[in-house]
């Protein structure tokens, strides 16, 4: 088996386990059965857990936002819309029999306080999303602290879906999206 192939069929049982099971609940031995790859191999590819774990959270980084964006660039034509798809493409993430929630929410809370790298990969996924909702938001007209106000109700539908299990997060978020950006309750002062 080519190099290639075996870290893909690695890095694939690595996703699929890590995700639904938790990284600190799957070991090594469970990657090497799962991906077909020998133990051998797979320290060759993977020197340590933690060069593993690395390697899931930067690729699934780059997937997920690949996906994010090519649902909005395809469903929408209006910035408006655009920024608005972001929570059409969350609920049907949401409904996914595999849904367990964010992945970076979820290893950062197993491993965020004792991994560096967890926590720096944890973090520049959520930068790297928050600063896709803020160019939406400037694009849509709305300032670019609105788009961080929609990051934030992204993250709490996340959240919410996971435990909850129903994808109704999604559309409340959206509404409350709507209303940021609607110029007559952008400027709503609400009392503290």
């Amino acid at each position: 088996m080519d190099t290639d192939l075996a870290r893909e069929r690695i890095l694939d049982a690595a996703e699929d386990l890590f995700y639904a099971r938790g990284i600190q609940a799957v070991g090594m031995d469970v990657i090497r059965d799962s991906s077909g790859v020998t133990l051998r191999r797979l320290y060759q590819l993977f020197p340590s857990k933690g060069d593993l774990v690395e390697a899931y959270l930067a690729r699934r980084d780059a997937r997920w936002l690949q996906s994010l964006a090519t649902h909005v660039d395809t469903a929408a034509e209006t910035p408006q819309e655009r920024l608005l798809a972001v929570f059409d493409w969350l609920e049907d993430w949401f409904t996914q029999a595999d849904f367990h929630g964010c992945a970076f929410v979820n290893s950062f809370g197993e491993l965020g306080g004792t991994s560096p790298q967890v926590a720096a990969a944890a973090r520049h996924h959520k930068d790297a999303f928050h600063a896709y909702l803020r160019e939406l938001a400037t694009a849509a007209g709305a300032a670019a602290d609105t788009g961080t106000q929609i990051a934030l109700l992204a993250e709490g539908a996340m959240t919410t879906a996971a435990i909850s299990g129903t994808p109704a997060p999604a559309r409340q978020a959206k509404q409350a999206a709507q209303l940021l950006l609607t110029p007559d309750t952008r400027h709503v002062a609400f009392p503290s």
